[in-house]
């Protein structure tokens, strides 16, 4: 049964996609495929709880006219690039989807909130709180973060792991930078315990 303490809270989930996460993913984080279980349980505590579950995702252009510059090489003629809508890369990994309730954002850039309706729908929706986990932590994670901040919600919390980066110590020192802006760093276990 959904808890109305919660109404106020948005878990998001970023770019939890095969092409992040799969050890033949084209973008492939070292750190990915070790959290998916704890990014599993995640969901499956925000849903307990009647938090709002919030995708956020990467769906490009086949032809790459709306990724970053430094990344338009990687959609050549010919190939499938990294997210392109509608390819297997694009996916949710297994174990994780999209339920009735939950929300969908797709992203171009690092952070959920640039060029995104997110902001918008989360405040009508209520929400000053999130949580947040998924992939990667030094970009989109942090971008999101940061963005987050600027934008004045009340709390932001990361699970330390249901994050990941490259290397752990790549993780470690982007964590202890957004807790230096206020984010509160807490374990699965931690926030599951948490009487928010």
């Amino acid at each position: 049964m959904a808890d109305t303490k919660f109404n106020n809270t948005a878990l998001l989930v970023i770019d939890m996609q095969n092409d992040f996460i799969l050890d033949d993913g084209l973008m492939r984080v070292d750190g990915g495929k070790a959290i998916v279980p704890n990014v599993i349980k995640a969901v499956e505590i925000a849903r307990q709880h009647g938090i709002l579950v919030v995708w956020v995702v990467r769906e490009h252009d086949p032809q790459g006219r709306d990724v970053e510059l430094f990344r338009r090489h990687l959609y050549s003629t010919g190939t499938v690039g990294p997210t392109s809508k509608g390819s297997p890369g694009a996916e949710l990994v297994d174990g994780l989807e999209i339920k009735e309730g939950d929300y969908k954002v797709v992203k171009m850039r690092f952070s959920a909130f640039f060029a995104t309706h997110l902001n918008s729908f989360l405040r009508t929706a209520g929400i000053d709180s999130l949580v947040i986990v998924g992939v990667q932590t030094p970009n989109c994670i942090r971008q999101t973060v940061f963005d987050a901040v600027e934008l004045d919600y009340k709390s932001i919390t990361i699970i330390v792991d249901a994050t990941a980066a490259a290397t752990p110590e790549i993780h470690a020192a982007n964590i202890f930078d957004m807790k230096n802006a206020g984010v509160a760093a807490l374990s699965l276990q931690e926030w599951s315990e948490a009487d928010w």
